[in-house]
């Protein structure tokens, strides 16, 4: 049973939470109910990519709740439908924010719906600002408090359930993890030490807003042609994907990963109507990417999310050499030759500085 406060003194407040993004290794593409995926996934949670958001509470004195939304301190009335379909929906499982006007600030640290999950880690820093307003009234464990700020945060995006925990995170039920749920993320330890150092830059193809979101992808994957295949694949995958990650194969990891990355952009491009959110760029960069692994025998790979940018996974040991090559090699398919330098963090933090 999920905690919740039962009794609030009407006292401002505010509160601020840094939340990573992350880049599945394995994909989500497909939901059902109400943010429940159709198949498992696993992902790195990410560092240097995080939104930082504020969340100022006033008694209002009413049996309303009112809601302000900045971004990068500008006024965005255009956001505030999503937010406010966020605490429709959590609702049901946390203490009433009636009477009191909330005032929510943030920023992120990467370009905004340009396929680098800003929704994953934008509403896992807000169900995070939730969980300590509500934690406020009730004493709860840090595991009960990280389990239901995920599962606040999949209610406003699936993938943002699996950035409120560092390192691996694995998110819908799956035969080869005991614990995973599909109602929130759980941390996955069982991880070779080469992976625990991982490497993630994030080549920006494309700043601007995609074309198709997310949230038409995956409703086009009901009625898909190959939809039970893909999700049974994925099954598949994360299972070979568990074996790799144990045991630090780095050539199985890459076959993976790299499969998994272009079978989920295989769904967008055979589904009805049918899209494409690679660009000319993203191709060229994943040739040569192939020729230089073929080249030099290291383990750079890559894997592209719902989006045209690549994020480019490698070792740490192979680091001097991976950021040689974008330089000389890649930088020049990036907008203004601008790519990320990140990788696998340590998972949300709450801040004490004012955003």
């Amino acid at each position: 049973m999920m905690w919740k406060a039962t009794h609030t003194e009407a006292t401002s407040g505010t509160v601020t939470w840094k939340s990573p993004s992350n880049i599945a290794l394995v994909k989500y593409w497909g939901k059902h109910g109400v943010q429940l995926p159709a198949n498992p996934s696993i992902s790195f949670t990410l560092d240097a990519c995080h939104t930082v958001t504020r969340m100022d509470w006033t008694p209002n004195g009413a049996e309303e709740m009112n809601i302000r939304f900045y971004f990068d301190g500008e006024e965005k009335p255009d956001f505030l439908p999503k937010i406010e379909q966020f605490f429709e929906r959590i609702a049901p499982y946390v203490t009433p924010l009636s009477g009191f006007d909330l005032e929510i600030h943030s920023h992120n640290s990467f370009p905004h719906s340009s396929g680098i999950a800003s929704s994953a880690s934008s509403m896992s820093a807000l169900a995070l600002c939730v969980c300590s307003w509500e934690r406020q009234f009730v004493e709860v464990s840090d595991a009960e408090f990280y389990q239901k700020a995920s599962v606040l945060a999949r209610l406003g995006s699936g993938s943002a359930c699996r950035s409120l925990y560092g390192g691996l995170v694995a998110w819908g039920k799956h035969a080869d993890i005991a614990d995973a749920s599909d109602e929130y993320g759980v941390p996955f330890a069982e991880v070779h030490p080469v992976f625990q150092s991982y490497k993630d830059t994030v080549l920006l193809v494309d700043r601007g807003q995609k074309t198709v979101s997310s949230t038409v992808g995956h409703q086009l994957m009901h009625g898909h042609p190959f939809a039970e295949q893909r999700f049974g694949k994925a099954h598949e995958n994360l299972s070979d994907l568990l074996v790799a990650l144990n045991k630090g194969d780095l050539q199985l990891f890459t076959q993976l990963v790299e499969g998994e990355a272009l079978m989920l952009h295989a769904m967008m491009m055979t589904s009805t109507p049918h899209f494409i959110l690679m660009k000319p760029n993203t191709l060229s960069i994943i040739e040569k990417v192939w020729a230089y692994r073929q080249e030099t025998g290291t383990h750079l790979c890559i894997t592209l999310d719902a989006g045209a940018n690549v994020h480019l996974l490698y070792p740490q040991v192979e680091e001097k050499g991976a950021l040689a090559f974008i330089d000389s090699e890649l930088a020049q398919y990036c907008q203004k030759e601008h790519y990320i330098c990140d990788q696998v963090g340590l998972g949300p933090m709450q801040q004490t500085e004012k955003l």
